[in-house]
């Protein structure tokens, strides 16, 4: 029974972020009391960042918790995904629209210039052909191609991560969390990667 409210528990917990950002712009144009600080758009951009960040270590997390917990995560994983590319892309959009009002001379020229954007953009692009490929349809018709297509992530969140650092001027706190999160899962992955190859090379020495 419980099992049922999981799914939508689970999407309105992810959804809860860009509500709560989307009431308080409501409050901000509205000239009401907000908490979009003294410069909205700029915490309009850290935040949608930090919840990308956060939804992409988050998906990362789901196989080695599944495997440590026994619990059925993974038919979660590419919500949680999809997820991370909707606060990518609200990212992204308050970058073209707010900070440079759909100026791609200057977009453009910002990409190559500043390192921090360019692994931010490289995310942000690498990000949507796995958002695309997140449907039902798409798993089947792609097949074990889905799979080495979706290995990307793993390089999505360390171009994020870094652009994350990169943009942060002073309080590298949370940049400095998020890197050591991620270097944590993949250290996991490595070590089970590992434990695969001796177990193969057990097998074919026995």
């Amino acid at each position: 029974m419980l099992r049922k409210f999981i799914r939508p528990l689970l999407h309105i917990a992810c959804a809860a972020p860009a509500i709560w950002l989307i009431y308080q712009n409501w409050l901000w144009l509205n000239f009401l009391p907000h908490e979009l600080t003294a410069n909205p758009i700029e915490y309009n951009t850290d935040f949608t960042g930090d919840w990308t960040i956060r939804f992409l270590l988050i998906t990362l997390t789901v196989t080695p918790l599944a495997k440590l917990t026994k619990w059925r995560l993974l038919k979660y994983r590419r919500a949680l995904g999809l997820y991370a590319f909707l606060y990518g892309l609200l990212h992204f959009l308050n970058y073209m629209v707010l900070d440079y009002f759909f100026d791609w001379a200057l977009i453009i020229e910002d990409i190559f210039k500043r390192p921090a954007i360019t692994f931010g953009m490289l995310a942000f692009t690498l990000l949507i052909p796995l958002a695309v490929t997140s449907f039902k349809f798409m798993v089947k018709k792609l097949g074990k191609n889905w799979q080495k297509l979706h290995r990307a992530i793993y390089v999505i969140t360390i171009c994020a991560v870094i652009h994350n650092y990169m943009m942060v001027k002073a309080d590298v706190l949370i940049p400095v969390i998020h890197a050591m999160i991620l270097t944590s899962l993949l250290g996991y992955r490595v070590y089970l990667n590992y434990n695969k190859r001796k177990i193969r090379l057990k097998k074919q020495t026995a």
